[in-house]
């Protein structure tokens, strides 16, 4: 694989996973009941532990996202 089908590929690894990111953040701001009683059917799980968790996921998934798709996608650009 040459640079650019490098670049391509992380290209579109950030615009879906940036994507998502926007969708899971607008979904717990937005319908934040609706998401616990979906999850709280399943597991066992008070209110302020769920908030707990999905905040600890969506930062480290953030925090992923930067790392391991957004700054390769960068140094991509930068060096081609």
């Amino acid at each position: 694989m040459d640079i650019n089908g490098l670049t391509d590929f992380f290209m579109w690894c950030t615009i879906l996973n940036a994507g998502f990111l926007v969708y899971i953040a607008l979904m717990c701001v937005l319908f934040p009941n609706w998401i616990y009683q979906v999850q709280s059917k399943w597991f066992s799980i008070s209110k302020e532990a769920f908030n707990i968790v999905v905040y600890a996921f969506v930062g480290l998934y953030k925090l992923f996202f930067i790392v391991f798709v957004l700054v390769p996608y960068l140094a991509l650009l930068i060096i081609e």
